[in-house]
């Protein structure tokens, strides 16, 4: 599996729980060299009060999980 599916299947872990309350995530780019990843939030989750603990705690948790040679996640508008 390469890593960009490895990084999608992370989100895709993530993208039920943001559904449920009316958002979502995407991967906006993946960064190998420097193992960055950025996400983009959608729907409600462009404006929760919550999103950066949904990063860290949530989406970043999950992608590290499945691809641990990623070093940081970003989100980007």
């Amino acid at each position: 599996m390469t890593l960009e599916e490895r990084v999608l299947k992370g989100i895709e872990v993530s993208r039920p729980y943001l559904q449920i309350d009316g958002g979502d995530v995407e991967l906006a780019s993946l960064d190998v060299e420097h193992g960055i990843v950025e996400v983009r939030y959608q729907g409600a989750c462009k404006t929760c009060p919550l999103k950066l603990m949904t990063l860290r705690a949530g989406i970043e948790r999950a992608i590290m999980l499945e691809a641990p040679e990623i070093k940081r996640i970003e989100e980007v508008m």
